[in-house]
């Protein structure tokens, strides 16, 4: 099989079960950190932390974010890897959760996409192109007609040679 059309069959197995709720050994939770490996580390509704493993058949397919919610299913020989992912919950999913009532109640007030708070700035990017508002993109070009002219009238001989 293709990677293409495996790809496609992993992405219809994970969005086919919308529908089918969480069975009494599968849990909700709230995905923390990436630990690598195929590992995440993960918080279930009671607070206790633990790590979770992607199955091989969603690695490199399925792609899980800090902030995710997650269904796993616990296996017996881990002590540190407590349960395996069963499914990626997108929003969908979640909303149809919630009105069967089997939403955890402590996750209610987290949302599972960060907020723009929570993202990192971006370093490389020169903070004057990032305004939208064109009245201030027009301030700085007349801040900058004001530095070149400073820096005009300092040099009293007109050379632009260093001495």
């Amino acid at each position: 099989m293709s990677r293409v059309t495996r790809r496609k069959h992993v992405m219809n197995e994970n969005t086919w079960d919308d529908d089918e709720l969480p069975k009494e050994n599968q849990s909700i939770v709230k995905v923390t950190k990436n630990r690598g490996n195929n590992l995440h580390a993960v918080i279930n509704p009671s607070g206790e932390e633990f790590l979770v493993s992607m199955p091989t058949k969603f690695r490199k397919n399925i792609w899980v974010r800090r902030g995710s919610f997650i269904v796993v299913e616990p296996i017996p020989e881990g002590d540190k890897v407590k349960a395996e992912i069963v499914k990626v919950l997108n929003k969908d999913s979640i909303k149809y959760y919630k009105e069967q009532n089997v939403w955890p109640k402590e996750f209610d007030d987290t949302q599972g996409d960060m907020s723009d708070d929570e993202l990192f700035a971006n370093c490389n990017r020169d903070p004057a192109y990032c305004n939208s508002d064109t009245d201030s993109e027009d301030d700085d070009d007349d801040d900058s007609s004001d530095l070149m002219s400073e820096t005009d009238s300092g040099n009293d001989s007109g050379d632009t040679r260093t001495r």
